[in-house]
């Protein structure tokens, strides 16, 4: 009878232990797991895909800028035909004149960058001398030149590109043809002879396709008539041809 009552408890006490053990099984179901916060634990997906779109136009973006570059740059040969500008003194004595100028050069590129250019020019004026023994007050001078150096061009974009230019060569100095026989010396113009001239310009162009531009170039300009220096500022502008390819 004893270890029938035992037995009674020890079932009593079993079936209340299991009922509260089902108990706290089924509260801990019916609670749902926790939602991640958008921008804690992850990204939305949302989010991450405007991204990556974004990130894929940039990149169309710039291989297609790249690929103009190549266009426009990749050219062998480059061929300008430009009138120019520059401001000159004629004689040791005498004020600055204006001569204007014809420009033809070919530069050949090695790369996107560097090139090497040849360069011939014919500049025209008529300096005025003042009054004098003779009836020539504005005679017509000339200087023409030949001169070759490097190009590199140092900012480069699908329509517009900026470069520098250093150039050095020979100069004919033509100062006695329009004086009546008198000489340039005599009119305070230097003599008739051939010296150095030397070129510093930065180039900028604009291109109309990819073989075709515009050009415009500020230049200092120096040569060394009458054993002195004379230092010029002008400009040449005009279009430039591209042809070949690298």
């Amino acid at each position: 009878m004893s270890s029938f009552r035992r037995f009674a408890v020890a079932l009593l006490l079993g079936l209340i232990a299991a009922h509260f053990a089902f108990a706290q099984a089924a509260s801990s179901s019916s609670n749902p797991p926790p939602v991640p916060q958008v921008g804690q634990d992850q990204p939305p997906a949302q989010n991450q895909g405007s991204l990556s779109v974004q990130a894929r136009i940039r990149a169309r973006r710039e291989q297609r800028r790249q690929q103009a570059i190549r266009e426009v740059y990749s050219h062998l040969y480059d061929v300008n035909v430009d009138m120019g500008y520059m401001r000159f003194i004629p004689g040791p004595n005498l004020q600055r004149v204006t001569l204007y100028s014809w420009d033809t050069a070919v530069t050949r590129f090695y790369n996107r960058r560097l090139g090497a250019t040849i360069d011939g020019r014919g500049y025209y004026g008529t300096p005025y001398v003042g009054l004098n023994f003779s009836s020539v007050t504005k005679p017509a001078v000339s200087v023409y030149t030949v001169m070759g150096g490097p190009t590199y061009r140092f900012y480069m974009q699908p329509r517009f590109s900026l470069a520098l230019r250093g150039m050095g060569g020979y100069a004919q100095g033509n100062f006695s043809a329009d004086t009546n026989g008198f000489g340039g010396k005599a009119l305070g113009l230097y003599p008739d002879v051939g010296t150095y001239v030397g070129s510093a310009a930065i180039i900028g162009e604009y291109n109309i396709s990819p073989n075709l531009g515009l050009r415009l170039a500020p230049e200092y300009v120096f040569t060394g008539f009458g054993s002195t220096v004379q230092y010029s500022r002008g400009f040449t502008a005009g279009f430039i041809f591209r042809f070949g390819k690298q």
